[in-house]
């Protein structure tokens, strides 16, 4: 990277590391999407709902991953930015550790945890059957996913985002295909899916391993020593992303709680079909973040303070843009989308309406998150954290536990809404006392 290159270049450069990282988020979402519909078309709504009531564990696991990836990846950024190559390679490789073996003992006490789950959300016999068939397999892909996902920080971290596009293209690629292959002709339902996912990630494995024992030209594998300081700091600074995950988990199990409670599984199911339109336009707020939080966290590094600012600032006007669009988009499709995933009228129903109130927390999310990489780029991860729990944890739940409620399941649709507007006024907040202070 260079700092004149992104003083003259700000927008190219914001894009030319976004549009990779975009890319391959939409990838990776496709996938969910494409289970989706496998799941909604050849096992049934109980499919969708029981993969929909496990998403608490995929959550958990990225809440873990991210905490040790993103915090890894922007210290290492720092240092690359201040020349220090041995800082770099010995947090790289400190990080991927640490990301692997905490995923794998999650996955141990996660076995522990299935029967507990199932009996606090009172499900029937069949949803549970799918629930068991399809996340007993996961517990041996999500590992690789957090992994893939840690590997492919620092590559785009090394100024190399197009590899990892292309890795995860085929992974797309490679899941849908098997997704055809295990549901469609060998009939095997949630656990071809679950399958199909474990071969596709083994292969991104091979493939991130591959750039980074012959092509990598900053991070390499090597011995390192255990550091404390680092691993703490790695920690406290990816907090943000941890709480933020972790925050999830805990509103994704809310919200199914919730809505069984209130509505049944044809309102977690109309949920699922909902969230995979979320889910997607989530992807792509994160590849801007991920795009943009190494091009911050070099700038700051440098010394260059306002340059971050500016790249923070390019950053939101974009997906202030792209959740205009989305909004668009969603309201001219809904109804094609509503029966694309189940062919049950009283879920359609659910999707069509719920689909268009829920997509306007598009306006204001991405730049609720962005302003969260922000702070955690420039390694100030306490605002980060705030901005982080106050949109996925305490705003969201007092919404979650008190709308649907009130307003049965347009309330459920009205959560995301009003939890990312009254958050955006605590991200303004803090981006202008940090203005503030640098001007000092």
């Amino acid at each position: 990277m260079n700092l004149e290159r992104i003083q003259k270049n700000k927008i190219k450069t914001i894009l030319q590391f976004s549009i990779p990282s975009i890319i391959a988020m939409i990838m990776t979402s496709l996938i969910t999407v494409a289970d989706g519909f496998f799941i909604g078309n050849y096992v049934g709504k109980e499919g969708l709902a029981a993969v929909n009531l496990g998403l608490p564990i995929v959550y958990l696991y990225l809440a873990v991953g991210l905490m040790v990836s993103v915090g890894g990846v922007a210290i290492a950024g720092m240092a690359l930015g201040s020349k220090n190559l041995q800082k770099c390679n010995s947090v790289f490789n400190q990080t991927l550790a640490t990301a692997t073996v905490s995923t794998i003992l999650l996955s141990l006490i996660m076995l522990q945890c299935f029967n507990p789950l199932l009996k606090l959300l009172n499900v029937d016999s069949q949803v549970m059957i799918f629930f068991r068939d399809y996340y007993g397999i996961m517990l041996l892909e999500l590992p690789l996913m957090v992994v893939n996902t840690s590997f492919g920080m620092f590559i785009r971290g090394e100024g190399n985002p197009g590899y990892f596009m292309k890795v995860n293209i085929l992974n797309v690629l490679l899941n849908i295909l098997l997704d055809y292959i295990f549901v469609r002709w060998f009939g095997w339902g949630v656990k071809g899916v679950a399958f199909a996912s474990l071969l596709a990630a083994t292969a991104t494995l091979l493939c991130t391993l591959y750039f980074f024992i012959k092509k990598s030209n900053v991070y390499k594998f090597t011995k390192f020593t255990f550091s404390k300081e680092n691993f703490v700091n790695t920690l406290f600074n990816g907090s943000s992303e941890f709480i933020g995950e972790m925050s999830l988990s805990i509103s994704m199990f809310a919200y199914n709680f919730v809505i069984l409670k209130n509505i049944g599984i044809d309102g977690v199911t109309a949920f699922t079909i909902v969230g995979y339109v979320a889910y997607i336009f989530s992807m792509v707020i994160i590849g801007f973040g991920q795009g943009a939080s190494p091009l911050i966290s070099f700038a700051y590094g440098a010394k260059e303070h306002l340059l971050a600012i500016d790249l923070r600032r390019i950053t939101n006007l974009m997906v202030l843009l792209s959740g205009a669009v989305t909004l668009l988009l969603v309201l001219i499709g809904s109804r094609w989308y509503s029966g694309l995933f189940v062919k049950n009228s009283a879920v359609e129903q659910m999707v069509r309406s719920g689909v268009m109130i829920f997509a306007v927390s598009f306006l204001f999310s991405g730049i609720n998150t962005i302003s969260s990489f922000y702070f955690t780029s420039i390694g100030k991860a306490k605002e980060s954290a705030v901005i982080s729990s106050a949109r996925g944890l305490i705003i969201l739940l007092i919404c979650i536990f008190t709308l649907p409620t009130l307003l049965g399941i347009v309330g459920v649709w009205l959560v995301a809404p009003i939890t990312e507007s009254l958050t955006l006024f605590l991200s303004l907040y803090f981006i202008i006392k940090e203005k503030q202070n640098l001007s000092y």
